[in-house]
């Protein structure tokens, strides 16, 4: 082989090489996990803000019924903003039969029920939601294609990984085996997150397993919660334990995990 020829040959393998790991660390780069909550837990949410600090987490803060927010709620919500999390949209009556109603109204009366009173709401409050969480997870293609024309940059949807119907076991599936709770940073738009309450049934070893799979496949685990709690449910309340989403914090740290809001996941 000639000199010339072996130096193109060894030009190429260092260009081959080079882009090779350039594009190896952007993915890993990638691997992270993106937590919403949902409804009106404002002032139960705020109280969080030490415990998002002492990991250096970001979330999504998807809210309801708009037209309740009070003075202080709003401060706290713009507060919770400037310390880098993201506040969402989660309907105005949080109706949680979107399908139905759309059916029997059409898009128009669906969207004057649901999404125009309440992100007038929210605008008049400060706020401009891009991303957007199913009330009761209820949605189809018709319902998305209306949000969608309404500016949401990405609509979330509910997973579950046990079912439980009036006391009888349905199904029980491991959140490391389902590829719908891992974002793929693809641009896909529709999404699933993992719901983390009490009543989930989900163990720290089915996290910790979970956020492995999110470090190995470089993609995003999605996880969802509504009220912080203080150990296990009153009467009357739903919700996740801080404890658990401390443990969830804990190994998102130790794997070096980045956190996403909703909105930013179909821009990267």
């Amino acid at each position: 082989m000639s000199s010339k020829i072996k130096g193109l040959a060894i030009v190429i393998l260092l260009i081959f090489v080079t882009f090779s790991c350039q594009q190896k660390g952007e993915t890993l780069e990638k691997a992270g996990i993106a937590i919403s909550f949902d409804d009106h837990f404002i002032d139960e949410w705020y109280a969080l803000r030490p415990l998002f600090q002492k990991y250096d987490a970001k979330v999504t803060f998807f809210i309801t019924c708009g037209d309740s927010l009070k003075e202080d709620e709003i401060e706290k919500l713009k507060q919770l903003e400037a310390d880098g999390h993201e506040i969402g949209f989660h309907g105005t009556v949080h109706n949680g039969r979107s399908t139905d109603f759309i059916e029997a109204e059409g898009p128009q009366k669906y969207a004057e029920m649901e999404l125009i009173p309440g992100m007038g709401y929210m605008r008049a409050a400060g706020f401009a939601p891009t991303s957007y969480a199913h009330p009761g997870g209820n949605h189809n293609d018709r319902v998305d294609s209306v949000l969608f024309a309404h500016g949401f940059e990405i609509l979330r949807d509910v997973a579950i990984a046990n079912r439980v119907y009036k006391g009888i076991p349905l199904y029980s599936i491991a959140p490391r085996v389902m590829d719908w709770i891992y974002y793929a940073f693809d641009k896909t738009r529709t999404v699933d997150a993992l719901l983390i309450d009490t009543d989930s049934g989900l163990t720290h070893d089915d996290m910790r397993d979970a956020m492995q799979r999110a470090a190995d496949t470089n993609t995003a685990l999605m996880l969802f919660g509504h009220e912080p709690l203080h150990g296990g449910p009153k009467a009357g309340e739903y919700g996740f334990d801080i404890a658990f989403l401390e443990k969830i914090l804990i190994e998102a740290h130790a794997r070096q995990l980045q956190y996403y809001t909703m909105s930013e996941l179909p821009g990267l």
